[in-house]
């Protein structure tokens, strides 16, 4: 059975999509679910859980939604600055940077923060959360690589890199990962945390995705999407993928021998493309596209859990219209945030907490 999916995604024109994919024997069909004028400025970051999905933008927010409910379930308001980059950790947290610097760390119960990391001098550009939830990433403006211990809101390692990265990622394993830095692509092993292997893009590299622990697509500044296998070190296929740059990829597996890989442009189509991850790579095939008019910025498959996915089911797939969906929205309740800030430093003196107004030393 073809799980429930939908695609969200995000666009300079401050609007929210999502597109309810509809799979058939030979060709894949995404129909409008909602539209949402979600911020008062370009969306630059979304994410999804297995019940929530959130967008980020330079207005200083992220809105939430329940996609479970159908409806939005509030806003996060701590950061000051452009949100940069959104990741969940399992359904029970994520994790946001800004433009400020910080790391927030949000508990996806009540939707508090847990803790607020100033992780860099200057903005954070990306992060990224290890498979085991005890480790994460993060690269950002002051040129450095780090490396952050989750159980304690501390860096265990800050790696110098010279030149300012915009994208890092875990690999599935956990057992490398990637960092860009302009049209360039670092590859990391965890063993040694050193680079092994650099390879060229034609273009400025705008998105990255693994599609399993061997094979990591690359979009960039050109219609081009190409696929390299981080094991062999090597470029292994390329396509064309759109007219004009790609923005954003994203993908799932499926239970088969394949996976469904979804890219995004600034021409407004989404494409769903199938792509069998043999040892002979071959190119994908177009499963499907649908047209959104407008320029988009970011991208996010929602898959739910087998609840959500049940509620889901039963639910009408009729499409909502923009008027139609605020409308549902203004019912629901916002989202209050703790007032008690923990602010966690990452340099190598003594630490400090603040506390009920009070600083207090840790050890």
């Amino acid at each position: 059975m073809v799980p429930v999916v939908e695609l969200i995604a995000g666009s300079y024109e401050q609007v929210a999509f999502g597109y309810r994919v509809q799979p058939g024997e030979k060709e894949w069909v995404a129909k409008a679910n909602f539209t949402h004028h979600a911020h008062t400025a370009s969306v630059s970051a979304v994410a999804a859980s297995e019940r929530f999905v959130v967008t980020g933008s330079k207005d200083e927010t992220i809105q939430l939604y329940d996609m479970k409910k159908k409806v939005e379930h509030g806003a996060l308001l701590r950061h000051n600055g452009s949100i940069t980059c959104l990741e969940f950790y399992s359904p029970t947290h994520l994790l946001s940077g800004g433009e400020d610097g910080l790391i927030c760390v949000w508990s996806t119960k009540k939707w508090v923060c847990l803790q607020s990391i100033k992780a860099h001098k200057g903005h954070v550009t990306s992060l990224s959360v290890h498979p085991s939830g005890k480790l994460a990433l993060s690269v950002g403006t002051d040129k450095t690589l780090r490396t952050w211990n989750l159980m304690t809101g501390r860096c265990a390692f800050i790696k110098n890199i010279k030149r300012i990265a915009h994208i890092v990622r875990w690999s599935p394993d956990g057992d490398k990962y990637v960092v860009v830095i302009n049209d360039q692509l670092d590859l990391y092993h965890l063993d040694t945390a050193s680079v092994t292997n650099t390879l060229k893009n034609p273009k400025r590299i705008s998105s990255v995705k693994f599609l399993s622990n061997a094979i990591l697509v690359v979009a960039g500044d050109d219609e081009i999407v190409r696929l390299c296998d981080v094991d062999k070190e090597k470029w292994v296929c390329e396509f064309k993928a759109h007219e004009t740059r790609v923005k954003a990829v994203d993908g799932f597996n499926m239970d088969d021998d394949y996976c469904v890989m979804v890219t995004a442009s600034n021409d407004g189509f989404i494409k769903m493309w199938k792509m069998h991850l043999n040892e002979e790579l071959e190119c994908p095939t177009l499963l499907g596209e649908v047209n959104t008019t407008a320029r988009l910025t970011c991208l996010a498959v929602w898959k739910p859990s087998q609840q959500v996915q049940q509620s889901t089911e039963e639910e009408s797939t009729k499409a909502t219209t923009c008027e139609e969906v605020p409308q549902e929205l203004i019912k629901t309740r916002r989202v209050r945030i703790a007032t008690e800030e923990v602010v966690m430093e990452d340099e190598s003196k003594p630490k400090k907490r603040k506390v009920g107004g009070k600083r207090q030393k840790t050890k």
